[in-house]
């Protein structure tokens, strides 16, 4: 296929583009490259695509609505992953502005990309957070979603009401994902598997949230690149049971799904640290701090929509995990 990966030079675009790309897909990468973290790994994880013959690179911005207008026509993509986005819950209560600009008008230049240019099948990525004040566990993508508690959240919820529309109106299929806290190799500065690394390799302090109470679905990369690619090979078809006097805000008469990505099994934010240090050969200073404006305590995903769908669930332990991202960061910071 020509598949568009939005977002390549991210986390979850890089490993998913490595992997069409060693399966003979061709794929055009689009990034903005912007500084929310570190551009150099960005530019480390393109240098690891770059060169191959099946893939493209080009630097631009999604709210670039000539510019992605353009792509699409000049390119046809047969279909596209969604995955560029200004990401981080705490972040937004500091520039909401950027959320809007990338999540939604971004967005949307995307949804009429796909509708004016044939794309035969839109995946998106939405995030755990739109769950918000839902405290049902574990999370299903049957439940209502309607109230998040950061920007960030409502800027995922919104682009699955975008995506409905589009998949209404013009039969476009469209399927969001929502992933529960993804970690592993090449993975984010900001998220707490990285900054609890690298500052206890430091011997520096770590914050942690909510007195330790916090838990979290953590879902390592590999399976989330293996539910991404299973959904976008699994157009979304519409439901012939789904009625309008009980709506089921997971499925639609029209061609639109929602899947969770979560390792179905979440952990307890003290157990992670424990198996960090254990791994690390280093105990952590810890500075014990309230829940954080915008977080949730839990998250916990039911994946059995995934399951049923597309016949997979990740598995991945939280210890084989952290075992692959430790020996990933001493190998690329040479420690």
């Amino acid at each position: 296929m020509k598949v568009l990966v939005t977002g390549t030079a991210g986390f979850i675009g890089f490993h998913l583009t490595k992997y069409l790309l060693d399966r003979g897909d061709e794929v055009i990468g689009l990034d903005n490259l912007n500084d929310y973290y570190d551009v150099n790994l960005k530019l480390a994880r393109l240098e690891q695509l770059e060169g191959q013959d099946n893939f493209r690179f080009v630097k631009l911005d999604l709210a670039d609505r000539q510019g992605i207008a353009d792509l699409f026509e000049s390119e046809m993509f047969e279909k596209v992953v969604n995955l560029a986005a200004q990401a981080g819950v705490r972040y937004s209560l500091i520039n909401p502005h950027a959320y809007i600009d990338s999540n939604i008008q971004g967005f949307v230049n995307i949804l009429e990309g796909c509708r004016h240019n044939n794309v035969k099948h839109l995946v998106y990525a939405s995030s755990s957070s739109v769950y918000g004040a839902n405290t049902a566990m574990p999370f299903s993508v049957h439940d209502n979603v309607d109230h998040p508690l950061s920007l960030y959240a409502a800027s995922k919820k919104s682009n699955e009401l975008m995506a409905h529309t589009y998949s209404h109106l013009y039969s476009l299929p469209t399927t969001g994902l929502r992933f529960f806290t993804v970690y592993g190799p090449w993975g984010r500065p900001d998220m707490a598997m990285f900054l609890f690394t690298k500052a206890i390799l430091s011997g520096e302090p770590i914050q942690v949230f909510n007195y330790g109470k916090m838990k979290r679905d953590f879902t390592y990369i590999d399976d989330i690149v293996e539910g991404v690619v299973r959904t976008l090979d699994h157009t979304a078809p519409p439901n012939p049971e789904w009625s309008g006097m009980k709506p089921d805000p997971g499925t639609s008469a029209a061609p639109y799904r929602l899947y969770n990505i979560g390792n179905n099994n979440p952990v307890e934010l003290m157990y992670l640290i424990e198996v960090l240090e254990k791994t690390l050969g280093k105990t952590a200073e810890k500075l014990m701090q309230p829940l954080q404006p915008g977080d949730v305590p839990s998250t916990y995903a039911d994946v059995e929509a995934l399951v049923d769908d597309v016949g997979f669930k990740p598995e991945t332990s939280i210890e084989d995990g952290v075992a692959r991202f430790v020996k990933w960061y001493r190998d690329y910071n040479g420690i």
